[in-house]
């Protein structure tokens, strides 16, 4: 039973990454900066911490709070930077099958 629980688990966190990058290149090509910040902090963060992926979480969050961006340009690379690292955790978590989802993030 834990053992099928694990796995629907780590389906719920691949569904939710998908999700969740799906929504961030949307916003992205929009330019719609609000949307952006938004699904940066609140559901990227939520999403990492479930993940037990601590480092994302805290560069998620530090990508809104910690400072304001020189220019408009500056956040939209922060922003595409993090997409690229949400993608390369994606990719470890589908090319490892059966493994437990959390251990890919470290």
């Amino acid at each position: 039973m834990l053992h099928c629980n694990m796995n629907a688990s780590s389906l719920s966190l691949q569904n939710g990454l998908e999700d969740i990058l799906g929504d961030l290149r949307f916003a992205r090509r929009k330019g719609d900066l609000g949307r952006l910040a938004l699904l940066t902090y609140c559901e990227v963060r939520r999403w990492a911490r479930q993940a037990e992926a601590q480092e994302l979480a805290r560069h998620s969050s530090a990508l809104v709070s910690n400072f304001p961006h020189a220019s408009r340009e500056d956040f939209l690379a922060a922003v595409d930077a993090l997409i690229a690292e949400l993608e390369q955790v994606r990719c470890s978590v589908v090319s490892a099958p059966g493994s437990r989802f959390s251990d890919s993030l470290h």
